[in-house]
């Protein structure tokens, strides 16, 4: 049961993958990247490693993905904006993309199917685990990290602040 679903969730990551790259319209292709990154959350549960999972979901979904397709419909990407590619350009992407079969290739007659992977331990990715780690041992740097990052923050919005001009 476990292999057949890793399976049919690989096969539906390497279309999506697929569908990225050949969709000819740039909102498709950021949709279909949406729908790639929700497989690979499936591979991380399938992999019991649920903060993986819930953080690709969160960061990876929710929020870049989001902004591409913001940026897209803001940029509004038509036929007519678009300049011609020269022959030069057609022929580097040739060969980059026959670089790239000749990578696949050797890279599937080096692959040998093996059984699936059996953890020992078999919470290994929770997230109650990754706690007892981050306010554990490591509760210093894990403090001290977020202090670095509350004083960019803080950095970030006082550089962009105006400044009022005074009248006197």
């Amino acid at each position: 049961m476990g292999t057949s679903v890793f399976y049919f969730v690989a096969t539906l990551s390497v279309f999506f993958a697929l569908m990225v790259v050949f969709a000819k319209n740039p909102i498709h292709s950021v949709l279909y990247l949406i729908l790639t990154f929700f497989t690979f959350t499936v591979h991380y549960i399938l992999l019991n490693a649920q903060f993986l999972a819930v953080v690709n979901f969160i960061v990876y979904m929710g929020a870049i993905m989001v902004l591409f397709l913001f940026v897209l419909m803001l940029l509004n990407l038509n036929k007519q904006n678009e300049p011609n590619k020269s022959t030069l350009l057609r022929v580097i992407g040739v060969i980059a993309g026959g670089c790239l079969a000749v990578t696949l290739i050797g890279s599937l007659k080096s692959v040998a199917i093996a059984d699936p992977l059996v953890l020992k331990n078999p919470s290994l990715g929770l997230v109650e685990n990754l706690g007892k780690e981050l306010f554990g041992p490591f509760m210093l740097p894990f403090e001290l990290s977020s202090l670095l990052l509350l004083s960019a923050m803080v950095g970030a919005v006082l550089l962009t602040k105006k400044e009022e001009k005074t009248n006197g």
